[in-house]
């Protein structure tokens, strides 16, 4: 009988890694201050683009101009500092920036639009103040959402229920979700958008390899050479007056003398609470801000997941996440103490920073937060990074908000990707996550309203807010599938991967959670982690 030793399969799967590995510092390790220093200044600058953008587009529609825009900048900029510096020390300990959020626009400008500021038409100054003072109003009530639902625990129970099927869409639609703010942006300027995109990816992905070194020096440090190179270029077509005789649109994407906020920015000022004066209450106003805030939150625990992932950690326990909503509850009050204009979330494009820098540094962060407050109060030297193109942070978004969505997808190791089940969650949450809230825009943009268009403006607007989120459509669907489709078969428990994160459901199953989310100073004595 001919025989022989047994074929050995050459061939094995890629090993489950619960903790990311190639992660060159990792949450509770910091680079040299030198380099921390700089890393920390990159986070800043990539924060800016939507601390710019929103109250851009706001503060206009509410009848503020250039000086009041840069207040409300100022202002944004200053308590992000603050919530980044909360949410690192006392919440979720997660190297996470904490900036403006998207959800808050549409009940900001339904707010701003409301016929009870019709008699400030004549006087633009006093009619932002006012709309402002609303808007304060609501976000304050919004506020007791992400509070009560962090604190109290809700957010404890939702995050023990959630496999890893079901966060996959959350995280990946946390980031692709945002694609209207990539290449359609960075298109409204080209000639400084694409130069940017190509030089980011090339100096991160392509010359490291290239050159064979070990010192991760170009991929680490790429947006800001990318940002620098690109707004030096814009400045010489500026000088040069390649935009002289463009459209207005051109003008205002293209141009760095057109923001309008070196002139209008004081040198020196300190926002301060209820600058606007004081807040004023409408029922309506904060029924619609109560929804974004919920957006909110389910997008901030996407960006907590990622962030988890690329500083290195193991997934934050569901005691630690609610920790986390708690205090981005306790930001958003925050933001409308200030009269900020926007409510607080976690920042997408600074967690795929992480990834591109494989820095997942607590201390980093926390030195960006120093920027944040330091660059707020010495207004002319933010207006003059504020001026930097927006196309230009567009095309950083189209390679940070990819990491984010990359991180997402890695979370398919933990699934049996083999079951039908399992494709069926899995695909259809993420087509109805993209196919919902694009149906919803398409709708808002040709009939000027939303689908649901009834006599209630703050109820069309919670429907137009919530459905206009991706990933808040997507893990509505994975979580109710995952939790009702065949739980009663026992494989299904497998093929979703609980299994693998059921040692992170209590924060002391596992002793690397206190490893990396205990808080300082004994504090875990005023926030139970159970």
């Amino acid at each position: 009988m001919a025989g022989g030793p047994p074929k050995i399969d050459e061939f094995h799967p890629h090993p489950v890694k619960e903790q990311l590995p190639g992660v060159d510092f990792c949450l509770n390790s910091s680079p040299p201050w030198p380099e921390a220093i700089i890393l920390g200044f990159q986070h800043f600058l990539v924060m800016l683009g939507t601390t710019v953008f929103i109250p851009t587009l706001l503060v206009p529609l509410m009848g503020g101009g250039n000086v009041e825009k840069a207040q409300v900048i100022e202002t944004l900029l200053f308590v992000a500092g603050i919530n980044t510096l909360l949410q690192t020390w006392v919440g979720t300990r997660l190297p996470v920036v904490m900036g403006g959020s998207y959800a808050f626009i549409i009940p900001a400008i339904s707010a701003s639009h409301h016929r009870r500021f019709y008699r400030y038409e004549f006087n633009p100054h006093q009619r932002f103040k006012q709309t402002m003072r609303a808007v304060q109003g609501a976000l304050i009530v919004a506020s007791a959402v992400q509070i009560l639902l962090g604190f109290i625990g809700f957010v404890r129970i939702f995050a023990r229920f959630l496999s890893p099927l079901g966060a996959i869409p959350l995280v990946t639609l946390t980031g692709l979700g945002l694609y209207a703010l990539g290449f359609p942006n960075l298109a409204r300027c080209i000639e400084l958008g694409l130069p940017t995109l190509v030089i980011v990816v090339f100096l991160s992905q392509y010359v490291p390899y290239m050159i064979g070194s070990k010192r991760q020096v170009f991929d680490r440090f790429a947006v800001l050479v990318s940002v620098a190179l690109v707004w030096g270029f814009a400045e010489i077509l500026t000088a040069a007056g390649a935009y002289k005789n463009k459209s207005p649109l051109t003008q205002i994407s293209c141009r760095t003398d057109r923001s309008g906020l070196i002139s209008a920015a004081p040198w020196i000022r300190v926002p301060y609470p209820f600058q606007w004066g004081g807040p004023t209450f409408n029922g309506g106003d904060a029924f619609a801000m109560a929804a974004a805030a919920l957006v909110a939150l389910v997008e901030s625990m996407g960006v907590f997941i990622a962030a988890s992932r690329y500083s290195s950690a193991t997934l934050p326990p569901p005691s630690v996440l609610t920790r986390g909503v708690g205090w981005q509850g306790i930001g958003t009050l925050l933001n409308g103490i200030f009269g900020a204009g926007i409510g607080s979330t976690a920042s997408v494009e600074n967690a795929g920073l992480l990834g591109l820098t494989r820095v997942g540094s607590r201390r980093v962060i926390q030195i960006s937060a120093a920027f944040m407050l330091f660059f707020s109060v010495l207004g002319k030297f933010g207006a003059i990074l504020a001026s930097i193109p927006l196309p230009i942070f567009a095309a950083l978004y189209c390679v940070l908000f990819a990491y984010v969505a990359s991180a997402g997808l890695s979370f398919l190791q933990f699934c049996n990707l083999n079951s039908f089940r399992t494709k069926f969650i899995l695909g259809f949450s993420l087509f109805m996550g993209l196919s919902v809230p694009q149906y919803f825009f398409e709708y808002l943009i040709t009939s000027g309203h939303g689908p649901v268009n009834t006599g209630s403006t703050p109820f069309n607007n919670v429907m137009q807010v919530i459905f206009s989120s991706a990933a808040t459509v997507a893990i509505m669907v994975a979580f109710f599938l995952d939790c009702t489709h065949g739980f009663r078969d026992g494989s299904t428990r497998l093929d979703s991967g609980r299994h693998w994160w059921g040692r992170f459901r209590y924060f002391d199953a596992d002793t690397r959670s206190a490893e990396f989310y205990s808080l300082p100073y004994n504090m875990n004595r005023f926030f139970p982690s159970y």
